[in-house]
């Protein structure tokens, strides 16, 4: 990509699309233009297609979406599914009509099937049921992927599909309500540590395996795919390694500091019992990532320590 190319990052003010501003900026990228939600409502089709149409981006980084942990996708099934489909569909059809070649879409692992070979290669999109609890929101991000697989081959784009892991970091959700299991857990011992308590729940039996990508990382792997001027396709970006729910309690415990005990409540559901992405696809063509757990959980909770304070 040309340093002063214009460069569209939708949904800047999240996590990931957030990080991809860090990680442009600091990769000397000037160009870059953003829009909030109430500057740019990304379902709203006629406002999308003015934006691009005044814009006209060279490349987009597409990272909005509506996002939330197993309850959140449980219990908003209907936002999740519908929110997600428009914002896709918006954008992608926009770019291509104001000649965006260039678009990274980012998905997520729960496209893959509940009960799929570990570790998960990317052909494996579409060879089983998918987890219920997160089945919405998956089919949404599914037809984000085929979307781009099909202006690529009608109309000869270069729209290239990212499969993040579970994310974590800067700007992450820790509202209790609809937040993924790490930052919950962050948020949960901490305040637990505050009260003094000596016990702390949490959902599930500790048994499910997953795996977790510092955002930055997540961040540096899409950059580096825009960077590489990959034509199309799908890439698993992660970890490459996993640990259980206890093992990741236990070591956000020790990072917090709290002396309790962990309970499990094996009533509340676990999800996908594993769920670690093959990332070599990505890493053949020369990126892998560089954040340790611990030390990304240790940067995690500082950033939620000082967002604590400035609220």
């Amino acid at each position: 990509m040309d340093k002063h190319a214009k460069i569209y990052v939708a949904g800047h003010c999240g996590m990931v699309g957030s990080a991809i501003v860090r990680n442009l900026q600091a990769k000397g990228y000037t160009n870059i233009v953003t829009r909030t939600h109430q500057e740019l409502d990304l379902i709203d089709q006629t406002a999308v297609d003015l934006f691009f149409e005044q814009e006209k981006p060279d490349y987009v980084f597409l990272a909005a979406a509506k996002v939330g942990g197993i309850q959140a996708n449980n219990n908003y099934r209907a936002d999740f599914i519908y929110q997600n489909l428009m914002i896709e569909v918006n954008l992608i059809h926009a770019a291509h009509k104001a000649d965006v070649n260039r678009l990274l879409f980012l998905g997520s692992s729960c496209i893959y099937p509940r009960d799929c070979p570990q570790p998960i290669k990317e052909e494996y999109l579409l060879t089983g049921p998918l987890e219920p609890t997160n089945e919405p929101y998956a089919i949404a991000k599914i037809a984000g992927i085929k979307l781009c697989e099909s202006y690529n081959r009608q109309y000869g784009r270069q729209y290239v599909s990212v499969m993040p892991t579970n994310l974590y970091g800067p700007n992450d959700n820790y509202d209790l309500n609809d937040s993924h299991v790490l930052p919950a857990l962050l948020r949960r011992t901490h305040e637990a540590k505050q009260r003094g308590d000596k016990i702390l729940t949490v959902w599930g039996s500790g048994k499910p395996m997953r795996e977790f990508l510092y955002v930055d990382d997540m961040a540096d792997a899409c950059v580096f795919l825009m960077e590489q001027n990959i034509n199309e396709g799908l890439y698993n970006i992660g970890a490459g390694v996993d640990i259980t729910i206890d093992e990741l309690a236990r070591t956000i415990l020790e990072v917090v500091g709290f002396k309790g005990e962990i309970v499990f409540d094996a009533s509340k559901p676990d999800g996908t019992p594993r769920k670690l992405l093959d990332v070599s696809r990505l890493k053949d063509i020369g990126w892998q990532s560089q954040t340790p757990l611990v030390e990304g959980i240790r940067k995690a909770f500082a950033g939620f320590l000082s967002a604590s304070k400035q609220r």
